[in-house]
């Protein structure tokens, strides 16, 4: 398992992508995308723009408190453990696998915050991850080397417990 040292997390609070202020601002970029959704608000908001997911990551939480917007997506599903603040085997695994052969629900039993890095990674290029910046909208990241070699630097942050 993979544990974000305290000193680096103010690295992660800055938006990995580009932000939108509302979801319906970036759909016109994601036409034709393989799409995948990180958090139960944005995976909610993109079903109720009319847009599936190929891969959705959910944890049944918003900042903390209950999410009662968990998405009733018809995707193979996955469950994993993943507590705050890591990135484990079974949840980087379960991201391969479902890029590899999506559509993929994977719910989280504790947090997934951070699967966007490993998400990146495993993503083909051209693919769109979204994920919800708190309190400011939606960011979203597309797939390029960049984006890779972004989450291979943020990655490196990580200690192994």
């Amino acid at each position: 398992m993979l544990r974000l040292p305290d000193r680096h997390r103010d690295r992660f609070r800055e938006p990995f992508g580009d932000l939108y202020p509302e979801l319906a601002d970036a759909l016109p970029m994601l036409e034709g995308k393989t799409v995948y959704a990180v958090g139960d608000v944005v995976t909610h908001n993109l079903l109720a723009a009319g847009r599936d997911p190929d891969i959705a990551v959910i944890d049944g939480f918003t900042m903390r408190t209950p999410c009662n917007r968990t998405p009733l997506l018809l995707h193979r599903r996955v469950r994993v453990k993943n507590p705050p603040g890591t990135l484990t085997e079974d949840l980087t695994e379960a991201l391969e696998e479902a890029v590899a052969d999506p559509p993929v629900l994977i719910t989280v039993d504790g947090e997934e915050d951070l699967a966007v890095i490993p998400l990146a990674l495993a993503a083909p290029m051209g693919a769109a991850i979204l994920y919800g910046q708190p309190g400011e909208g939606v960011v979203v990241c597309m797939v390029t080397e960049s984006l890779k070699s972004a989450a291979k630097d943020l990655l490196s942050l990580f200690e192994h417990e």
